[in-house]
């Protein structure tokens, strides 16, 4: 795989490059620290659009976050994969709301390799620590990182239908891939993630993914 390394520290930028390209697990495009100038080297030809953007969040000039919304906003196909010190819950589910396909913790190098291959296979990859901010059970936390209260499963609550939408959501697929992929019409695929919300409490198809990654996870 092709990928790309935005990070303000230019020795993790080379240190990663070094890592993944010595265990045949990746080719570096190109590298960036800040922002700005990831978006412009993404943007630079279509040659230089990697199968995944691996990048910080904070960062001099535009952020992490923001050059991830930009992107996205012009290539949607785009995948994006965090990768930085910040376990907080705001930045997490700030990431998974843009439509990244994952968020790693910086501490777990070793897993950067597996994520990379998770997220070119089509899932969503979140750290143990990442899910625990955003489903609360580090913390007790509520509101957009939230579980639901029920002490059901998603398995009971949802319908069959329900839940292979859920498990397509939580691979990060949008409304259009999962209308295709199991030959509904895309009204009806919105209407049963609404549906799915209402039985299990949230706000959102993000807080969908996270419960079903956290529930079949473990």
């Amino acid at each position: 795989m092709r990928i790309a390394i935005v990070d303000d520290d230019p020795i993790v930028c080379q240190s990663l490059a070094t890592i993944l390209s010595a265990t045949n697990t990746a080719n570096v495009l190109w590298m960036a620290n800040d922002g700005y100038t990831a978006v412009t080297q993404y943007f630079a030809s279509p040659a230089n659009h990697p199968d995944i953007l691996l990048i910080d969040i904070q960062m001099p000039g535009k952020d992490g976050l923001s050059a991830a919304q930009e992107i996205l906003r012009k290539d949607p196909a785009a995948r994006i994969l965090f990768l930085t010190t910040f376990a907080d819950q705001s930045y997490i589910a700030q990431a998974m709301a843009l439509g990244a396909k994952g968020y790693l913790i910086k501490q777990d190098v070793a897993a950067v390799g597996p994520a990379l291959q998770a997220v070119m296979a089509g899932q969503v990859v979140l750290g143990a620590e990442v899910l625990g901010k955003l489903t609360g059970n580090d913390a007790g936390t509520t509101g957009d990182g939230s579980a639901h209260e029920s002490d059901e499963s998603i398995e009971r609550l949802l319908n069959g239908r329900e839940r292979d939408i859920a498990a397509l959501v939580a691979e990060g697929l949008d409304n259009r891939d999962i209308a295709a992929q199991l030959n509904l019409s895309e009204g009806t695929v919105r209407n049963r993630i609404s549906a799915a919300l209402d039985k299990l409490g949230l706000a959102n198809r993000t807080q969908l993914a996270i419960e079903w990654i956290r529930e079949h996870r473990y």
